[in-house]
C-alpha cells in the first residue's frame, strides 16, 4: 500500500506474518498493541483483514498457531509484557482470565483494576513490570491486603516469570486449589 507516497506493508499483512512466525510471543504482543491503538469499532475490521491474509497465505506453516493467537488478541493488555503473560497463562493450561478487570464497591465505584482476574474464583494475577512497580513493594502489599479483605487471592508475577514460568504455575495452581477446597 502507499502511505504518503511511500510503499509500505499493510498492517494486516505484517501482523498475519508475525502471528505465523517462530517468535509467537512477539507476534502476539505486536497484534495486541495494534488492536489497543484502535477504537473498538475498528478492531473487528482489523481481525477480519488479518483473517483474510491468513486464508490467502500460500505457506501453510504457522497458520494454526496464528488462528489460535488471533483468537486471544483483545488489545486489553497494557504492555507487550502483559500480552506475553497472557500466553504464558494459556500455555500453562489455566482458564483464560479476564483482563483489566475492575473491582467495584457497592456504589459501583472502581476500587482496583486487575491485570488478570478469574472473578468466579476471586483470583488475581498482577504483572509487576520494572518501571511501574519499582519502589512500590509496600504499596503493592497494602493493595494485596485490601484485596484479601474482599476475598481475593493476589498472585504477583515479574519478567522472571515470563522467562521461566514454573514457579508462577505452582503459585497459581495453589491459589486455584485453595478456592476448590470446601470450607
Amino acid at each position: 500500500m502507499l502511505l504518503d507516497g511511500l510503499r509500505v506493508l499493510a498492517p494486516e499483512h505484517v501482523l498475519a506474518e508475525l502471528l505465523c512466525g517462530r517468535t509467537h510471543r512477539a507476534g502476539f504482543a505486536c497484534a495486541d498493541q495494534a488492536f489497543r491503538s484502535l477504537p473498538p469499532e475498528l478492531q473487528d475490521d482489523l481481525r477480519h483483514q488479518i483473517g483474510h491474509r491468513l486464508r490467502a497465505r500460500a505457506n501453510p506453516r504457522g497458520i494454526d498457531q496464528a488462528w489460535a493467537l488471533l483468537d486471544l488478541v483483545t488489545g486489553q493488555p497494557e504492555s507487550p509484557a502483559e500480552s506475553s503473560m497472557l500466553l504464558v497463562l494459556v500455555d500453562g493450561g489455566f482458564p483464560r482470565p479476564e483482563l483489566q478487570y475492575e473491582v467495584r464497591d457497592f456504589d459501583d465505584r472502581v476500587l482496583h483494576r486487575l491485570d488478570f482476574a478469574w472473578p468466579r474464583h476471586r483470583i488475581a494475577l498482577e504483572y509487576d513490570g520494572y518501571e511501574a512497580h519499582e519502589n512500590r513493594a509496600e504499596q503493592d502489599a497494602e493493595r494485596d491486603e485490601r484485596m484479601a479483605g474482599r476475598g481475593w487471592i493476589t498472585v504477583r508475577a515479574t519478567a522472571r516469570d515470563l522467562r521461566a514460568p514454573d514457579e508462577l504455575y505452582t503459585r497459581l495452581r495453589q491459589a486455584f486449589q485453595r478456592r476448590e477446597r470446601p470450607t
